[in-house]
């Protein structure tokens, strides 16, 4: 099962369905999943890691192509609106002005815009490792108690908007060419960052309750059947049981679930971001098409870097919750 060419036909399905503004056919990541053999969290993951956006991100953005390609056909903008999903004038308006920063009345006045090509997903592969992945190990675990820091974020038009964190960040609000990947590993980057220079992961460490000094870094991703994705990030130690944790911290559970846990090959220090990534993208691109396992639902993917495994050169280990497909 080749990932990319199966993402490729939905990308193809996606652009008849836009284009054809008669088929009444209504775009949602249950059906488009349905189509590509997939459940539709799994497929939900898999769509953005692959294409760079969610799903719904995605199909928002090719319907804002198709109508800003016929802003210049003399049709009133309302009925362009409608004919590409848009409910309201107001809502096309604002969407609009969001991606191309104009209002789409005056972007007609010199409109002269072809709906640009499909992307082909295999020009855009690479890999960045720093080295040979090895084949996971699939084990079982039980719940994991941790304390420490949350991110939480929602989307607003395809972007993550901090809701409880120290920082805000700008620059996503302000860039329209990076994608939703990029976006995320901003965001969690500057959040460990901001942790480390006040100060406060070093009292974390230090606490008495703390089991042991195991970093874990938790994805989770909720809500992504209907297209709006809510993301949280934790950051923690796991803690002793029974111990009462002040409220500062942030408590979670990973949940018990199977786990295909893949190293990342060893690096240098400023090439750690890479080696991770590109495990990434050798899970979702290769590992995953020939595993016959899937994302499982409900549950949350991790790393976890102690002394030991940086003892062979900056790795991590990445948890992957899976169940057979």
């Amino acid at each position: 099962m080749d990932y990319i060419e199966i993402l490729q036909e939905i990308l193809r399905y996606i652009d008849a369905q836009i284009a054809d503004k008669m088929s009444g056919e209504k775009l949602n990541i249950e059906k488009i999943a349905q189509r590509a053999g997939f459940s539709p969290y799994h497929f939900y993951r898999v769509f953005q890691w692959e294409v760079g956006y969610s799903l719904m991100e995605y199909v928002r953005d090719r319907r804002l192509f198709y109508a800003a390609s016929e802003l210049s056909s003399g049709l009133r903008i309302v009925d362009i609106a409608v004919d590409y999903g848009f409910e309201t004038h107001s809502g096309f308006s604002k969407a609009f002005r969001r991606y191309f920063g104009s209002s789409p009345e005056k972007y007609r006045m010199h409109a002269s815009f072809d709906v640009p090509k499909l992307p082909v997903l295999k020009t855009t592969r690479q890999y960045v490792t720093g080295g040979i992945i090895m084949e996971p190990k699939i084990v079982s675990l039980p719940g994991i108690n941790l304390a420490g820091y949350q991110l939480k974020a929602e989307k607003d038009d395809g972007r993550f908007f901090k809701i409880k964190s120290k920082f805000w960040l700008d620059s996503v609000n302000n860039s329209r060419l990076k994608t939703l990947n990029d976006v995320v590993f901003e965001i969690t980057s500057k959040f460990w960052q901001e942790h480390i220079n006040d100060n406060s992961w070093n009292k974390l460490h230090a606490e008495s309750f703390v089991k042991n000094h195991s970093t874990y870094s938790v994805c989770i991703i909720n809500n992504c059947e209907n297209g709006e994705s809510e993301f949280e990030y934790v950051i923690g130690l796991e803690v002793k049981d029974g111990c009462d944790i002040p409220a500062e911290y942030h408590i979670c559970t990973i949940p018990k679930a199977m786990y295909a846990v893949f190293r990342t090959p060893p690096a240098d220090k400023n090439d750690v971001g890479s080696s991770i990534s590109g495990t990434w993208r050798y899970i979702f691109s290769e590992w995953f098409p020939s595993s016959g396992y899937e994302f499982a639902e409900n549950g949350a993917d991790f790393c976890v870097n102690d002394d030991a495994l940086n003892e062979t050169g900056n790795v991590c280990d990445i948890y992957i919750p899976v169940v057979k497909r």
